[in-house]
């Protein structure tokens, strides 16, 4: 069967989709390769390392590092279901993805990048508790009380995109099986389509987008409007500053991920600005899953502690 053939009522049947990626020169599309395929190994290597450290090390045995380890695990993931295809596209110019792949990409994005932003969430509480409530700390975030979170994070982002993925799957096309992007993004897909269900899927996901992110958002700014109020009542300028490091990294690696994802989806679909979704989407999707572990090691001294301990006892002198 042909890409797209047309079927007694004149509807494209589609059975694959050309993701039309960059548009750049030969040369420079073999230099993206290049640069992304380093990103790419080193976020594997940077997230698995976090996940191993928090694994074998007993320091790191804490809510906060039970929480980070699944960020890790959500951003090996996350970058898993699109790095591979586009560094496929870029390497052998083949652009090609089968339907079911596409809507596939599409549902497992999508899907772990809701999961991440309520893991945000969750870790600001954790934040809150810890810096707010230091003498309950153990006993509010508890052993089952913080899988409770984590596993709430990893379903509710995989079953509230599910409802959208049988009218995805059953959508029918009028013309062109282009998608303009380096990967298949919901939006996108659902404009190629001429089925009556298109004003469904795009209000789900407009109204999807706004609730997760602004409660997300709510839930972050809560937290820490009342943990700065904590801080600012401690009379030591020492313990302020020790308190606040806590929580820098979490505030740096939310400020990317709210900042990106609000940027690339609040830009228009037509105009100059239209030009900046795919660097946006290249930023959320490849770069951001790289800068968090770092993040979290340089900015953390148990966590360089345990490397450097791990590092140590696997070369030692």
């Amino acid at each position: 069967m042909s890409p797209m053939e047309l079927n007694s009522h004149n509807v494209t049947v589609v059975t694959e989709f050309i993701l039309v990626g960059f548009q750049l020169s030969k040369t420079l599309e073999c230099f993206l390769f290049w640069v992304l395929l380093l990103v790419f190994l080193l976020t594997l290597t940077g997230n698995f390392a976090i996940i191993s450290l928090v694994c074998i090390d007993k320091r790191l045995q804490t809510p906060m590092y039970f929480f980070l380890c699944n960020l890790s695990l959500m951003e090996t993931l996350f970058v898993l279901t699109v790095c591979p295809k586009l560094l496929i596209s870029l390497f052998s110019l083949n652009k090609t993805i089968s339907f079911e792949g596409c809507i596939a990409q599409c549902y497992f994005y999508f899907s772990l990048g809701t999961c991440e932003c309520a893991l945000i969430a969750v870790m600001a509480f954790d934040r809150y508790v810890a810096i707010c409530y230091p003498l309950h700390y153990t006993i509010i975030m508890s052993k089952h009380f913080c899988v409770f979170l984590v596993l709430g994070c990893w379903t509710g982002g995989f079953i509230l995109l599910s409802f959208p993925v049988p009218f995805l799957l059953n959508l029918s096309f009028c013309a062109s099986n282009l998608i303009d992007h380096f990967f298949c993004d919901y939006a996108p897909i659902i404009k190629l389509s001429c089925s009556k269900s298109v004003t469904f899927l795009l209000g789900y996901e407009t109204a999807l987008s706004l609730v997760v992110m602004l409660t997300s958002i709510f839930f972050n700014g809560v937290s820490y409007v009342y943990i700065i109020s904590t801080v600012l009542q401690m009379h030591s300028t020492k313990g302020q500053k020790k308190t606040f490091s806590t929580c820098a990294s979490h505030i740096t690696v939310a400020s990317i991920f709210y900042g990106s994802s609000i940027f690339m989806y609040s830009l228009p679909s037509k105009g100059r600005l239209r030009d900046l979704q795919k660097p946006t989407a290249l930023l959320t999707a490849v770069i951001t899953p790289l800068l968090n572990p770092f993040i979290y090691t340089l900015r953390n001294q148990k966590v360089k502690e345990a490397l450097n301990d791990c590092v140590k006892k696997s070369f030692p002198h």
